[in-house]
């Protein structure tokens, strides 16, 4: 993929591994629009450099990927890379916790409908375009789950699989898919947790190493060595990772 002149939506850009890679892409020339939820985050992002451009959405809510699905078409029509990375994640047991639907359905809708949609929604404004891509961020908990975010380690478990499907689909036409596969990383989603974690910027220049090689499946720091022993002792990681906090 070409280093500068692209048009990038990312989805959760106004923090962590999003901004990151948003503070990446426009020191290299690149226009970013981010997309998120929280308007004063979006601000504050949006200071740092004239090439940012915000969009508040929930993109839990279909009516507000579809708002977004028009301002796209009709304001950003250079449009050529999406990178889904807004996540979110709730620790809860189905034992303790009665009926937790509304962490339920939120992790659902954010960390993988969202991404089916908006892949599928922007298809056709990626297609036109001699060079595009789309982005997928996924985690080493979709190969080795913890047993505190069951819901959340399936959702990064389907956005593997279907990464990999839409490749496939994908394969003769402009559009190159991207899998980036972070470890534990210093975000507001992980404060307080274990130590360990790598800082966002080492997961976008990591990413962008492989983004300019076109190596489309981008496993990153200790990620690499997990998937490796998985082959070899699936057993011994998946019970390490299994009470993982």
């Amino acid at each position: 993929m070409k280093s500068s002149g692209s048009t990038i939506l990312i989805t959760g850009g106004a923090s962590g591994i999003g901004l990151a890679l948003a503070r990446m892409f426009v020191d290299s020339d690149n226009r970013v629009i981010m997309v998120g939820r929280n308007q004063t985050k979006l601000r504050q992002a949006a200071r740092l450099h004239d090439n940012i451009s915000t969009i508040q959405c929930d993109i839990s809510k279909h009516d507000e990927l579809e708002k977004l699905h028009m301002t796209i078409n009709n304001d950003y029509p250079d449009l050529n890379v999406l990178i889904n990375n807004a996540a979110i994640q709730h620790n809860y047991s189905f034992i303790k916790e009665t009926m937790p639907y509304t962490k339920i359905n939120e992790e659902i809708d954010i960390n993988f409908r969202a991404v089916v949609k908006l892949s599928v929604m922007l298809m056709p404004v990626l297609s036109t375009k001699p060079e595009s891509a789309i982005v997928n961020v996924a985690s080493g908990l979709a190969f080795a789950p913890k047993e505190s975010a069951a819901v959340y380690c399936a959702t990064k478990a389907a956005v593997d699989s279907f990464t990999t499907t839409l490749r496939y689909q994908l394969e003769n036409t402009s559009i190159r898919v991207f899998e980036l596969i972070p470890p534990l990383v210093e975000t507001a989603m992980t404060a307080g947790r274990s130590q360990g974690k790598m800082p966002p910027e080492d997961v976008a220049l990591t990413f962008r190493d492989a983004w300019l090689k076109n190596q489309y499946e981008v496993s990153v720091g200790k990620i690499k060595i997990m998937r490796t022993m998985l082959r070899w002792f699936p057993g011994l990681i998946r019970s390490k990772l299994r009470h993982s906090v």
